[in-house]
């Protein structure tokens, strides 16, 4: 059975610089708590985080820049691993965090559909089985040929997205929506993931878009400052906005 479980999840990060007036230092974190102890600072970027999904869950992940949902979104893929309590993921993950993740620029596309596939532990047969099936839900046509550097961002955004959900993941999580910029395709992978997420999986998106989250999810986990100030059904967080 496909399920996420959290349970008091915490994640504290060290702060490698002494806090000053001094301009911002863009390697530290940018959201959480900030506290002290001793001549060290510490970020509390998720405190106290518990929620609970099964099959079929479309989980939105909403709140300010420097709520934590970027910061959840790892942990739940195993990027971090919680400073306490617990995580516990059942079913295959796949995550669209970065399009780039994993892609050679000076490997053509096809190239990068095999480099993608082996990172996520794929086999060749695997691999070889859908190839076809990728490059077609891509449009990308001979493009599949060139190389990855030549690709726009839309481009890259639909192989990425078609990469991620060819192998049906049981649960996907993603960081904002795919960026094609193209009408058509981003309905056709809205249709990809609802068909993903009747079929017994589950889908995490952290999105600034409230239409995107309504349209497309049936529940909502609003973080602030790393701690949950809602999670619930959709339907209710809407309406209480």
């Amino acid at each position: 059975m496909v399920s996420i479980l959290a349970e008091d999840v915490k994640l504290v990060y060290r702060l490698r610089r002494r806090l000053s007036l001094a301009m911002l230092d863009r390697r530290v974190p940018a959201g959480g708590t900030i506290t002290s102890a001793g001549r060290s600072s510490f970020v509390t970027a998720l405190d106290g985080v518990s929620f609970s999904l099964e099959a079929g869950d479309k989980l939105g992940l909403v709140g300010a820049n420097g709520a934590g949902k970027t910061t959840l979104l790892k942990v739940l893929y195993g990027i971090y691993e919680p400073t306490a309590g617990r995580i516990v993921v059942e079913g295959r993950v796949d995550a669209l965090f970065n399009i780039s993740l994993g892609f050679r620029r000076e490997a053509t596309g096809r190239r990068n559909i095999v480099l993608r596939g082996l990172i996520n532990g794929w086999s060749m047969a695997e691999i070889e089985e859908r190839m076809e099936g990728i490059i077609a839900f891509s449009e990308l046509g001979d493009f599949i040929d060139l190389p990855y550097k030549t690709y726009s961002q839309g481009m890259a955004s639909r192989l990425a997205f078609s990469i991620a959900t060819s192998f049906e993941p049981e649960i996907l999580l993603m960081d904002e929506w795919i960026g094609a910029g193209d009408p058509p395709f981003q309905e056709k992978a809205r249709v990809r993931m609802q068909d993903m997420a009747e079929r017994a999986g589950i889908i995490v998106l952290a999105s600034h878009s409230h239409d995107l989250v309504k349209r497309t999810c049936n529940k909502v986990l609003e973080l602030d400052k790393g701690k949950v100030k809602f999670f619930g059904s959709a339907d209710a967080w809407f309406a209480e906005r």
